[in-house]
């Protein structure tokens, strides 16, 4: 969960999580929906997946390996988690490096390589500070040592056990390092959200598929996202319903009528921008799903597994 995210953030979710998956075997034994519910609005969703799947593999084999290179093997578990398991589950000598001691470690060296190509120096260069004796301790002090002095701004240099030997100290330039390429800004994509909402108050959802953003959560229905989006023909992608005739009433060609509802929702992903406009439209109770859709009520929505650019959706149609 602390992966690309703060700890006030995940608190919350981390306290409902265990209380909800006291163990491996209660997380292996329930559907990824289940997992998902608990998720949504911490966004980076396959992490989400990969415990999931790490938790249905450690349930198979029936005990937690001890070594980074087993470790290695779990789904979702990479060289950092693989080495903060085994340093402070296990006490292995190894170095996880995380964002804090990554920077720790390039302002101790000064290491003049931008990030990404610079990580398997810092890696190596960290690796070299473990101690024999409690590396598990020493990798928990590395990290709070980044995150509470050797701090991306305004670093306290004073406090820190290391301002004897920094070469950034010394060069009186630590707030530059680590080095960093100039990250590319991804294009604006847009599209049109479809809130169908029953008199009953319903809302109509479907799950996205199992592969890709946001895979697995659940979602109203959506245009495609993309960068030369047509708004001209977004209805042609509108749910479709089959019309209601109650008998003696004469059939009508146009039974949903679409009403856009003002204003744009907006969201920033990891690679670009968003931008949805609302289209809503209200249906008698009777009104039937159509496939790959389903109906939820009103009072379920805070507990489905909706990420946060649907929320903002949902409650941009809502609340209108």
């Amino acid at each position: 969960m602390l992966q690309q995210t703060t700890v006030t953030a995940v608190a919350p979710y981390y306290r409902r999580f265990v209380a909800r998956f006291p163990s491996v075997t209660a997380l292996a034994e329930v559907d990824i929906e289940d997992v998902l519910k608990l998720w949504a609005g911490l966004g980076y969703y396959a992490r989400a997946r990969n415990l999931h799947a790490c938790a249905k593999a450690l349930a198979a084999r029936g005990k937690f390996p001890d070594q980074e290179e087993e470790l290695l093997g779990l789904p979702g578990i990479g060289p950092y988690t693989a080495a903060a398991i085994a340093a402070i589950a296990f006490d292995r000598k190894t170095s996880p490096v995380d964002g804090n001691i990554e920077r720790v470690v390039a302002r101790l060296f000064a290491v003049e390589q931008e990030l990404p190509g610079a990580k398997s120096m810092i890696r190596k260069l960290a690796a070299a500070l473990v101690p024999a004796l409690r590396p598990g301790d020493f990798a928990q002090a590395m990290m709070d040592l980044g995150a509470t002095i050797c701090t991306p701004k305004a670093p306290v240099c004073g406090r820190c056990p290391f301002a004897g030997s920094c070469l950034a100290r010394q060069r009186g330039d630590a707030e530059t390092f680590p080095r960093k390429k100039k990250k590319r800004e991804g294009c604006l994509r847009r599209g049109v959200a479809f809130v169908a909402i029953r008199v009953d108050g319903h809302v109509l959802v479907r799950r996205r598929a199992g592969k890709g953003l946001l895979a697995g959560m659940t979602e109203v229905p959506t245009t495609e996202w993309a960068v030369d989006f047509d708004a001209a023909h977004a209805l042609a992608d509108a749910p479709k319903f089959a019309p209601a005739h109650p008998a003696g009433a004469p059939r009508r060609s146009r039974w949903v009528s679409w009403q856009r509802i003002p204003g744009v929702v907006t969201h920033v992903f990891t690679h670009f921008p968003l931008e949805l406009v609302v289209l809503r439209a209200r249906l008698p109770k009777t009104a039937a799903a159509p496939d790959g859709t389903h109906w939820i009520a009103h009072e379920d929505i805070p507990h489905a597994a909706l990420p946060s650019v649907m929320r903002k959706v949902l409650a941009h149609a809502l609340d209108a």
